[in-house]
C-alpha cells in the first residue's frame, strides 16, 4: 500500500520517490489529475503518473527567494537604461504554470542577473511587452523615441534593449535608420533559452551587452553568443545581422560583413571592424515610416499577375530574386511586361538576393540587364529584411518620394546596410 502524502502547491521544489529512483524539481500545474508535472533542473518538464509515486517531499516552498539584497540606484556607477520589450530574456519561470511571465521589475531582474548591477546602475523602462512577431512599425517608432530620450540624457552612458529573437533583425534595422548617427551605444540582446534552464544564454548575453553599452561603440548593434559555448559574444551591426537557426544559442550571424567586435564576460573586447565612436552631441529621432511596403520571394513558375495585387495595395515591394538577380524573363510567365507596367504606374520595385550571402549584379547575364532596363533597382548585398525596413522608412518621407529621389536614397549607405565585398577567408557563417 502506498504512503499517503499532502498535496504540495505548484511552485514548490519537491523530491518524489519512484520505484526506480528519485527525481527533484519544481512542481507545476497539471491539467491531468492523474499526472504530477515537474520542471527538472535541466529546464525540461517531465510528467509522472501519480500511481507510480510512493512519496513526495517538499524541499522548498514556492516563492522563496535566496537573494536577500534589493536593487537600489547607487549614484556612484554609470547608468544604463534597460528597455524591456519582451522575449525570453525579459521573462522568468512561472512555477504555477510551467510557462514564463514578463519580467518588468528591477528587483526581479537583479535577482536573476546580479552581475550586470555590479557594472552599472540600471534603470528599467517598459514601453510594452510583446512577442516579436506581434510588433509592427509603430512599435519600432515607439522604441526609437524612448531610446532617443535616453541617448539625449547626459546621465545615461548607454542603452540595452531586450527583444524576442524571431524578428529582432527587423527592429535592429528600423532603429539603425530611425536613430541615425549615434552618440552612445544602443545594444539589442536576446535569449534563445529561458533563464531557469542550465543551458540558458541569457546571462552571458546580458553581461556582454552591459560591457558594450559602456564602451565607445556608438552603433545600433546586436550582442549575443558567438558560438554554442559560453565563451564570448559577437557585437553585430544592426543592419547586417540575421537569425539563422531556430534554437542554437549562436543563432545570429553577420551577413556579408565581419562582426564589429568580440566581447567576453570579463569586459575584454577585441575590435574586428571599424565603427562609429561615442560623441557628445544630441541625436534626432526620425521615425517616419510608410507601411505600404512588402517583401516577396520569387519562385520558379510564379505568375507575374501577382504584381497587380501589389500595385493596388502597396507603394513599394522588395523582391527576393534568384542568382545574381533574376526572375522569369521569357515564356508565358515572363515578368518583364508586367514589371514595366506596374513600375510605370508608380510601384517601386527593388531586388535583393534570396541567397542572403553575396551580392546582386545585373550586368553578368542578359536577364539582369533587362530587369534593370524596365526599372527594377538592384540593392547590392543588402539583406531582404533590411531592404524592406529601409524602403518603408524612405517612403515615409515626402521629400524622398519619386522614382529618382527614392532610388538615390535607397542606394545611399545610410547605416552600414551595404558592405564592401568580402574575401573568402572573411566569410563568417
Amino acid at each position: 500500500m502506498k504512503k499517503p502524502f499532502k498535496k504540495p502547491e505548484p511552485g514548490d521544489k519537491v523530491e518524489i520517490t519512484l520505484e526506480n529512483g528519485k527525481e527533484i524539481g519544481v512542481l507545476l500545474e497539471s491539467h491531468d489529475r492523474g499526472v504530477l508535472l515537474l520542471k527538472l533542473g535541466s529546464g525540461y518538464n517531465l510528467g509522472f503518473k501519480k500511481e507510480d509515486v510512493s512519496e513526495i517531499v517538499v524541499l522548498e516552498k514556492g516563492g522563496v527567494v535566496k537573494v536577500d539584497e534589493e536593487f537600489k540606484i547607487s549614484g556612484k556607477k554609470p547608468v544604463i537604461d534597460f528597455i524591456l520589450t519582451g522575449g525570453t530574456i525579459s521573462s522568468k519561470l512561472d512555477a504555477s504554470t510551467g510557462g514564463v511571465k514578463d519580467l518588468t521589475d528591477a528587483n526581479e531582474l537583479f535577482k536573476l542577473y546580479p552581475e550586470i548591477f555590479e557594472l552599472c546602475d540600471v534603470r528599467i523602462k517598459t514601453p510594452f511587452m510583446k512577442a516579436s512577431e506581434n510588433m509592427d512599425s509603430k512599435d519600432w517608432a515607439r522604441i526609437a523615441k524612448l531610446v532617443g530620450k535616453s541617448l539625449n540624457d547626459s546621465s545615461v552612458k548607454g542603452v540595452i534593449v531586450s527583444h524576442g529573437t524571431d524578428f529582432l533583425h527587423y527592429t535592429s534595422s528600423a532603429l539603425s535608420f530611425m536613430l541615425g548617427k549615434l552618440n552612445k551605444p544602443v545594444v539589442l540582446t536576446y535569449s534563445q533559452r529561458s533563464s531557469d534552464r542550465g543551458s540558458s544564454d541569457s546571462r552571458l548575453n546580458l553581461i556582454c551587452s552591459a560591457h558594450v553599452a559602456l564602451s565607445d561603440v556608438a552603433e545600433v548593434s546586436l550582442v549575443g553568443h558567438a558560438s554554442s559555448d559560453d565563451d564570448y559574444c559577437y557585437v553585430l551591426r544592426g543592419t547586417k545581422v540575421r537569425k539563422m537557426h531556430t534554437s542554437r544559442r549562436d543563432t545570429f550571424r553577420p551577413v556579408n560583413c565581419k562582426p564589429l567586435a568580440k566581447v567576453w564576460g570579463d569586459g575584454k573586447m577585441e575590435v574586428v571592424s571599424e565603427y562609429n565612436k561615442r560623441g557628445k552631441g544630441k541625436i534626432e529621432v526620425d521615425s517616419l515610416f510608410d507601411d505600404r511596403v512588402a517583401l516577396m520571394k520569387f519562385y520558379p513558375g510564379q505568375s507575374p499577375k501577382i504584381l497587380d495585387y501589389y500595385r493596388k495595395n502597396y507603394r513599394g515591394i522588395v523582391v527576393e530574386m534568384s542568382g545574381l538577380g533574376h526572375v522569369i524573363t521569357e515564356g508565358k510567365n515572363n515578368w518583364l511586361p508586367k514589371l514595366k507596367e506596374v513600375i510605370g504606374k508608380g510601384l517601386f520595385v527593388y531586388a535583393v538576393p534570396q541567397t542572403l550571402y553575396g551580392r546582386l549584379d545585373p550586368y553578368v547575364y542578359s536577364a539582369g540587364r533587362k530587369l534593370q532596363d524596365v526599372g527594377v533597382v538592384f540593392l547590392n548585398d543588402i539583406l531582404p529584411e533590411t531592404g524592406l525596413v529601409k524602403l518603408g522608412w524612405v517612403l515615409g518621407h515626402k521629400m524622398w518620394r519619386g522614382s529618382v529621389a527614392t532610388k538615390r536614397k535607397m542606394l545611399e549607405n545610410v547605416s552600414g546596410e551595404f558592405n564592401d565585398r568580402l574575401g573568402f577567408e572573411d566569410w563568417v557563417c
